[in-house]
């Protein structure tokens, strides 16, 4: 396919780098990624590369490589430095496919029309996790979701509990939850709905004020931090994690390879952790292009290719070292993330901060 810019060859300075384009060798300290030698058959691929590859299985050329043998055609990486990059570059022509993060790519739909041929798949092969509040199964909350009672509703009853999120503004410790809450009128929105920092105050609201939004680093921070603000508070806190969170860190058969905190408190076994229904499904990182440059046909043999590799062990070893991805799945864009845009639509500012937040 025709390009109207010219194309660059990225090299990047090493501590121990390479001679051969592509590769990395114990004898220079550069790296460069192969430039496509026909620009009318030609791939490009916008890639955060790292500014090094100890490990030289990472690099992406390894990808590039692979695919062109696949595609029969050349392949090359344009080097990005951010998620705003990569949809600068599919917005403009400058590259075919790009992979972003489910806010990013969410973002980059609405506002320039990118879309979806396939997302990276998580570890147990879903390409999503479903975003849910863990509880303790004695709970009223608990309780209220296990009986037969309608008027009894688990989510009426987080009013004045105190909540442990992963972040502030985690995907399933955060904006799925708030947005779905906020949206069915469970949680009101206190101060300016255009402005994300409305969302602490809102959480601070709704919840109490001992509820944990942690920063970076913290003890209460990510999906693990989270599930710990749980086991350590007890029946009147929430967990707003990922489906996976307890079987994750407190559900191994070898109870020394479960985290030491899971059971203490009035948490003694790992029953004790109730999963309420899920709020959504938070997408994983899909890989975007832009139909006006993209032909169908095109399309479908990208994501004959990304099938083709999903499905042998040799080219799965290439997703998991260069994506951290075990294989794609196939998948349009409004079932990979619909569900997502409408839930967070409602949390407050969310559409300026993500175009502040990938404004390059």
């Amino acid at each position: 396919m025709s390009r109207t810019f010219t194309r660059t060859i990225l090299v990047v300075m090493f501590l121990a780098g390479a001679s051969m384009p592509g590769c990395l060798s114990s004898d220079s300290t550069t790296v460069t990624f192969d430039k496509c030698d026909d620009p009318d058959n030609c791939l490009t691929i916008a890639f955060e590369a790292k500014e090094e590859y100890k490990n030289t299985e990472e690099n992406p050329q390894m990808l590039a490589d692979r695919l062109a043998e696949i595609l029969d055609m050349d392949v090359e990486i344009y080097p990005v430095s951010g998620p705003g990059a990569t949809i600068e570059a599919l917005r403009f022509g400058h590259a075919d496919l790009g992979f972003l993060d489910g806010g990013a790519a969410w973002l980059s739909w609405q506002t320039h029309d990118l879309q979806v041929l396939g997302a990276e798949q998580k570890q147990d092969g879903r390409p999503f996790y479903n975003a849910i509040a863990w509880v303790h199964k004695d709970s009223d909350m608990a309780l209220a979701d296990q009986d037969d009672d309608n008027t009894t509703d688990p989510f009426a009853l987080m009013e004045g509990k105190t909540s442990c999120h992963t972040s502030a503004l985690g995907s399933s410790g955060m904006l799925l939850p708030m947005g779905w809450m906020i949206d069915r009128g469970y949680v009101e929105v206190v101060g300016d709905p255009d402005d994300i920092s409305s969302l602490t105050d809102t959480v601070y609201n709704h919840f109490t004020d001992e509820s944990s939004i942690p920063d970076s680093g913290t003890k209460y921070h990510k999906y693990i931090g989270s599930l710990r603000c749980l086991a350590e508070g007890g029946k009147d806190f929430i967990s707003f994690a990922k489906d996976p969170t307890v079987p994750d860190y407190c559900g191994n058969e070898d109870l020394d390879d479960n985290e030491e905190w899971c059971f203490e408190g009035e948490f003694t076994n790992v029953d004790d952790y109730y999963a309420l229904p899920t709020f959504g499904k938070a997408p994983s990182h899909p890989i975007m292009y832009n139909p006006d440059f993209m032909t169908d046909e095109m399309i479908l043999a990208i994501q004959d290719a990304f099938a083709e590799m999903s499905s042998n062990s040799d080219d799965v070893e290439i997703l998991q070292d260069v994506m951290s991805t075990p294989g794609i799945t196939i998948i349009n864009t409004e079932d990979h993330l619909g569900n997502y845009g409408s839930l967070i639509e409602d949390v407050p500012g969310i559409e300026a901060y993500f175009n502040d937040k990938y404004d390059d």
